[in-house]
């Protein structure tokens, strides 16, 4: 098969740790051919989509990615397209997701583009709210340290188009910085954050849960550091193997249905004190290590899903 990955330059991949990687060699393992794309090579001529891309191979030693000749490539004769681009989620984004809702009914895209567009990962969540934290999206200074003071004086604040943990800060009660962090967040209130109630499991670790249609992969705990609020492994959390408890179990079974309803078919939900905190639906990561843990390439699993999704829309 053919297989399109719009992200990011390829050499900003990790060999070690990033999902599209694993995908990309994934690919190469089970004998497909991948080209590589940035966003804005993706252009649309009437009904028709096309992409200026390079065919890519993966090495697990530098060079980590080699790069063919670029060819222009027509979208509906490729067999899927994965959108890996990471957030933010700005304009160039959006304009790549309304071009591929152009050809997503002829060729397989993963995520679904109006799915991405519907799902913003802070603010997703809020469909699943009995199983989230208390939370609040407020660009009023005033609401926000209201709410820190409600929730027991402690509370974490994102930016809404953050990834990666960037932005992620602890607000507490008599922190002469509170005030200040909270005007520089909304902008002096002209701009949207999330509040949410901290939760003192984060400690112990934050938890990826990588679905696949709606069913678990599997999970990693993502350790923050000593010094450091964030598990994410971007900020340099540490990961171990862990298991799904039941009320988990429930939480992927309540939420799993709605991600396939919105075709966001490769998800990563962020659990901690089993509570749900985010839905990542851009480009999630964590399948490399989840891979190391469970001692086989899960990756693999995916481009299998790939297949038969294909098979089964040509057929």
């Amino acid at each position: 098969m053919r297989f399109l990955f719009v992200m990011d330059p390829a050499e900003t991949m990790t060999a070690d740790k990033d999902t599209t990687f694993a995908f990309l060699r994934g690919a190469q393992a089970l004998g497909h051919t991948a080209f590589h794309c940035l966003p804005q090579h993706v252009s649309l001529r009437g009904p028709d989509g096309f992409a200026f891309a390079r065919p890519i191979r993966v090495n697990a030693a530098p060079p980590i990615a080699e790069l063919g000749a670029p060819e222009r490539l027509e979208l509906a004769g490729l067999d899927a397209i994965f959108i890996r681009k990471d957030p933010p989620f700005d304009a160039a984004y959006l304009y790549l997701t309304q071009q591929l809702d152009r050809v997503k009914d002829r060729v397989l895209v993963v995520n679904d583009p109006r799915g991405i567009r519907d799902a913003n990962e802070k603010l997703f969540a809020f469909n699943f709210h009995e199983h989230t934290p208390r939370s609040m999206v407020s660009a009023s200074p005033k609401e926000i340290l209201e709410f820190v003071d409600e929730v027991g004086g402690t509370a974490v604040l994102k930016p809404l188009d953050g990834a990666g943990g960037s932005g992620v800060v602890t607000l507490t009660k008599g922190d002469r910085n509170a005030r200040s962090l909270v005007d520089v967040w909304t902008h002096e209130g002209k701009r949207l954050a999330i509040v949410q109630e901290y939760q003192a499991a984060v400690r112990v670790g934050d938890k990826r849960v990588l679905l696949l249609e709606g069913k678990p992969l599997g999970a990693i705990l993502r350790v923050p550091r000593e010094d450091d609020v964030r598990a994410n492994i971007h900020a340099g959390g540490k990961v171990v193997p862990t298991e799904l408890t039941p009320a988990e179990q429930a939480i992927v079974a309540s939420v799993g249905p709605r991600l396939v309803e919105h075709g966001l078919y490769f998800v990563g939900l962020d659990l901690i004190g089993e509570k749900l905190i985010e839905v990542n639906v851009t480009s999630p990561t964590g399948i490399q290590e989840l891979a190391r843990h469970l001692g086989r390439p899960v990756e693999q699993d995916v481009i299998r899903w790939v297949e038969a999704k294909v098979a089964a829309r040509s057929g």
